[in-house]
């Protein structure tokens, strides 16, 4: 008989409702039983709102039944907070990113492996249908040899600094925020890199809130962080890369990431979701064509990497949107910034195992009593 995992989350803000709604709904190795946050009237209403119990962060880790803590704080709080869990035995699951700073980061690594405890963090929108599915044409050689990838995306930095003021924040730019999304989904494909160069802007020092319909509007805010962020990057694969993270930008959002082989051409849907179609173009052909999802979770997911987790906790194995590979990103990420400042290729010291892909054919529809979530057993 499945035996539950109980969970807690710290962090009641925005992203949370889509968390708990997913989490509570979807998954049934789940049993999400309180929430915390630094406003108290935040959680209070987050736990009358999804009928669990709020709870004060002392008592989440006083409490010997809960197994794993979703921290869904800013990126800033995210070291603090994880360390604290961690060293009273908890095994956290995070939002991205791992922390602001790679020393903590790797602090944080090693002390969840001392303590034998599991350290998840997000993005996990690479166990979505898209990235799957792109993974799988690859493995079955739909695309022959991978050379190299290409990752874009351009949007307005105001529009998300309005509802989420941390993005302007050292260390919370359009790399670490959004770009994650993309070096995390070409990470899971094609494996570690190993030699990066690249170039970061701050084109802008101080803005102020546009939306008229928001009560700070035209109140004037810093911008401590990068606005644009490009690199060209080698894979330890071979595969060399070419990435831009725009905020400089206009809305609607921009996105393009793409993997072009000797024998066609992957371009998939936009990683910061779970779904996208993927096209294939074959060599000599002028057309391409969509790929048929045989993968589930294709809708809004957040979540899915906590469940993943569960799952692998109760199957005593690694998760799949571990440390190690969240490390390494932020790895990458802050080696792009390094290799700005030196103006000169800054090696990737840190490496990470792939993790095998998700079965296929488990869909959001039931099949013969198997669903999506019996991928993830």
């Amino acid at each position: 008989m499945l035996q539950p995992i109980k969970v807690a989350v710290v962090g009641c803000g925005m992203i949370s409702e889509e968390y708990l709604k997913n989490m509570i709904e979807k998954f049934s190795i789940l049993d999400v039983v309180g929430c915390c946050d630094l406003d108290a009237e935040k959680a209070t209403a987050c736990a009358q709102q999804f009928g669990m119990e709020y709870m004060t962060m002392d008592e989440i880790c006083a409490d010997p039944t809960i197994e794993i803590v979703v921290n869904l704080s800013a990126p800033p709080a995210h070291y603090a907070i994880i360390k604290n869990l961690l060293l009273h035995g908890k095994n956290v699951y995070s939002e991205k990113t791992l922390t602001v700073d790679l020393s903590e980061a790797k602090e944080l690594v090693e002390l969840a492996d001392e303590k034998g405890l599991y350290l998840g963090v997000a993005p996990d929108t690479f166990l979505g249908s898209s990235v799957q599915t792109a993974r799988h044409a690859v493995k079955a050689g739909m695309i022959g040899k991978v050379t190299s990838c290409k990752a874009q995306v351009l949007r307005d930095r105001r529009i998300l600094a309005q509802v989420v003021p941390f993005t302007t924040k050292l260390g919370c730019g359009i790399g670490f925020d959004v770009g994650i999304y993309y070096l995390t989904a070409l990470l899971s494909i094609l494996g570690p890199i190993e030699l990066a160069a690249g170039f970061y802007a701050q084109n802008v020092h101080e803005d102020e809130h546009n939306d008229p319909s928001k009560p700070n509007y035209e109140e004037k805010y810093s911008v401590n962080s990068e606005t644009i962020m490009s690199a060209a990057v080698r894979f330890s694969s071979g595969v060399l890369g070419t990435m831009m993270f725009n905020s400089d930008g206009i809305f609607p959002e921009q996105s393009e990431l793409m993997l072009c082989g000797t024998e066609g051409v992957l371009t998939m849907g936009n990683p910061n979701d779970f779904g996208g179609k993927v096209y294939l173009q074959a060599k000599g052909n002028e057309n391409r064509i969509e790929l048929p999802c045989i993968y589930g979770f294709s809708g809004n997911e957040r979540g899915l990497g906590v469940a993943e987790m569960a799952w692998a906790i109760r199957s005593k194995r690694p998760c799949r949107a571990n440390k190690e590979m969240a490390y390494h990103a932020l790895d990458v990420l802050h080696g792009i910034i390094e290799s700005c400042q030196t103006s000169q290729f800054k090696k990737i010291d840190s490496s990470f195992r792939c993790m095998p892909p998700l079965p296929s054919g488990y869909l959001d529809e039931n099949y013969y009593g198997a669903n999506q979530e019996s991928a993830l057993r």
